[in-house]
């Protein structure tokens, strides 16, 4: 491995494939991280505590899962790629005016790689998210970046072909038949005629996909191109041969996406706008240079959804209760006697690197200028929710040997690569961004080169689509309640007792997660329960996030009725209430939905602050007042609001999240 290569960074992103090719629903054990990636125990202990301390990896017992701040480094390409709200937008309304699923996708060395999806909501839809990887040969956009290949690239197509399927590389594809113009098995060995198909695309400025990738679906792509001609994304129309067949798919959907491709050309083309990557922007053939991991893994499968119309912020790592009193503990079983790894195997020391006379003063990276203020910062954590240079410092001296800052450094360069619009930025705008010493962001810059990260024109550097395989795509199936839940057990476990999220439906409120507790006397209340709103913590909070007009229509449109002797009946006393938890932030429901039951809840906000759900602990009234109540859940129920907030947030930035 060349010199200047960070071997703690290295290790760190093979353990993040390896993660992003596991299940996200089951987890993982750390055992199974050491058999994916062949990394000593002790080395991988390491690696999954600097993870859980920034916020990357959840450590529940022996299991770790992967959390929604990790695509954040997603979002930093995206970002830079020069996907913006318009776009997104751009790319829904066609979807709506198609009435089919529409999606953008760049090229990723010799794959195919999705950047916006807006998926058509059927019983039968596309499956594939931000972040998903196919081979050239099963989809139409393949055929459009292949005519940009050279020589090497077709070689090493080739190659990667006739070794075998391509599931390993590609874990997006659905089990399921070969290509139809592939024999299966192939006898002799024969190769898809993607030269056929380039040469077709070629000559009629699209490509076609007819059940390449399952029986069943097709697809129509054409070429989005830059000012010099070449094809920067491929803007493609996906539906299924039940509503039309290949050729009148193409014959209902080509003059729009052509009308389409033309405007998203003049958007890109716009001055300091970067290019995406490109068919030899980052070549796979250089993959095995990545430990313990293989090319594309990361990228599955999951329920299709569009992207996000706005640009939230990347917000911050999300502020788990009790997450500082883990931070310095190993995940799984302790290491055995003798099998530990020093620290200097890992590495050089940190110190090691001593900072350039002209290094720039240490900050963080700044937020973007269209990005609302965050919900909340976490502990150690900087102005995005991102570790500053201190932050690292201080968590090294906190944790010790258990903490790679070599790790956390590296992926903070990564996420600052998210500023690289236009060509890119230069060595001392990244150092700046980071508060690292230069020499520190260049070594991290050529481990994240090396691994496919990131790229150099001249003095310029830019993201890669390869760095999506880190979760993005696994990550992107995740619903609200699935972001929800993590922290709703983390209420729990510091309350005692039950907590829930919920959204307003009509005049109720509706149940969507939910983490109960165990206890003589415990709420019993499953998801999909529905309560009257006015009645309740939850509905007040939900009613007051809504306009003027449409709170009092639904007021009025649901007459309040005694529910028990506590319940607020008179409608200018509840729309009086209602209007006291819109300047509080909470609301108190004591006893008005069912005796004994008192309820704390607050809201949960979406990126431009609209209230979307709310939170609520909900517990036995007791002999004690309900301010007492109040006092001593407010604090908890707002951090873990934040939380959720902060991962919604990051989530939803590039990718919708659907709430119910």
């Amino acid at each position: 491995m060349p010199e200047e290569s960070v071997r703690p960074l290295e290790r760190g992103l093979a353990v993040l494939r390896a993660l992003s090719a596991l299940t996200v629903v089951d987890g993982a054990r750390a055992s199974d991280l050491v058999r994916a990636t062949g990394l000593a125990r002790s080395t991988v202990d390491r690696v999954v505590t600097t993870l859980d301390h920034l916020g990357y990896v959840r450590v529940r017992g022996q299991e770790l899962r992967l959390t929604p701040r990790l695509m954040e480094l997603g979002n930093a390409y995206l970002a830079a790629s020069g996907l913006t709200g318009e776009v997104a937008a751009r790319t829904a309304r066609l979807a709506d005016e198609l009435d089919e699923s529409v999606s953008l996708a760049v090229p990723d060395g010799d794959g195919v790689r999705f950047v916006t999806q807006a998926a058509r909501r059927r019983a039968m839809s596309v499956a594939f998210r931000i972040g998903d990887l196919l081979p050239p040969e099963r989809c139409a956009p393949g055929a459009l970046f292949a005519d940009a290949w050279d020589a090497e690239r077709w070689a090493a197509w080739r190659a990667r072909v006739a070794a075998g399927p391509a599931a390993a590389a590609f874990p997006a594809l659905p089990p399921g038949p070969a290509p139809k113009d592939l024999p299966d098995p192939p006898e002799p060995p024969e190769l898809p005629d993607l030269a056929a198909r380039v040469a077709r695309s070629r000559a009629t400025g699209w490509a076609l996909d007819d059940q390449l990738i399952e029986p069943g679906l097709i697809a129509v792509a054409v070429p989005v191109r830059d000012g010099s001609g070449h094809i920067r994304y491929a803007l493609s129309a996906v539906s299924h041969t039940s509503r039309h067949t290949a050729e009148g798919l193409a014959e209902a959907v080509l003059p729009r996406l052509r009308a389409e491709a033309e405007r998203l050309a003049e958007l890109w083309d716009a001055p300091g706008v970067p290019y995406p990557g490109g068919a030899g922007a980052s070549s796979r053939a250089g993959a095995s240079s990545r430990a313990g991991a293989s090319s594309g893994a990361g990228a599955s499968p999951g329920a299709g959804a569009s992207p996000g119309a706005g640009a939230s912020p990347q917000a911050g790592a999300s502020s788990r209760a009790g997450a500082s009193s883990r931070a310095g503990t190993s995940p799984g079983a302790s290491t055995s006697p003798g099998a530990s790894t020093p620290p200097e195997a890992d590495g050089p020391p940190e110190a090691s690197t001593p900072p350039e006379a002209d290094s720039p003063p240490e900050a963080s990276t700044p937020p973007e200028a269209d990005s609302p203020p965050q919900a909340s910062t976490p502990p150690g954590a900087g102005a995005r929710g991102e570790a500053s240079a201190p932050d690292l410092l201080a968590a090294k001296a906190g944790l010790g040997a258990g903490f790679l800052q070599s790790l956390a450094r590296g992926l903070t360069v990564l996420r600052a690569l998210g500023e690289a619009r236009g060509d890119g930025l230069p060595l001392t705008a990244l150092a700046a961004a980071t508060g690292l010493p230069r020499a520190t962001a260049r070594r991290c810059l050529h481990t994240l080169e090396l691994a496919g990260y990131a790229a150099h024109d001249g003095r310029l550097y830019r993201p890669l689509p390869r760095i999506l395989e880190l979760g993005h795509a696994a990550l992107s199936r995740l619903t609200f309640a699935d972001l929800a839940e993590p922290h709703l057990r983390d209420l729990t476990d510091r309350v005692h007792q039950s907590a829930s999220v919920t959204v307003l439906d009509g005049t109720d409120i509706l149940y969507v997660a939910r983490a109960a507790t165990v206890r003589v006397m415990s709420v019993h209340i499953t998801v999909g329960t529905r309560f009257p709103a006015y009645a309740t913590a939850m509905g007040r909070v939900l009613l007051a996030g809504l306009p003027d007009a449409e709170r009092e229509r639904l007021l009025r449109a649901a007459p309040p009725r005694a529910l028990t002797p506590h319940t607020v009946t008179d409608p200018g006393e509840l729309a009086r209430l209602v209007d006291r938890v819109a300047a509080d932030g909470h609301a108190v429901a004591d006893q008005e939905l069912e005796e004994g039951l008192r309820s704390v809840a607050v809201p949960v906000r979406d990126a431009r602050g609209t209230v979307v759900a709310a939170l609520n602990v909900a517990q036995h009234a007791g002999a004690g007042p309900a301010s007492g109540t109040r006092d001593a859940l407010l604090p908890v129920l707002r951090e873990t609001a934040a939380a959720i907030e902060a991962d919604l947030h990051t989530a939803a930035r590039f990718n919708t999240v659907r709430v119910p």
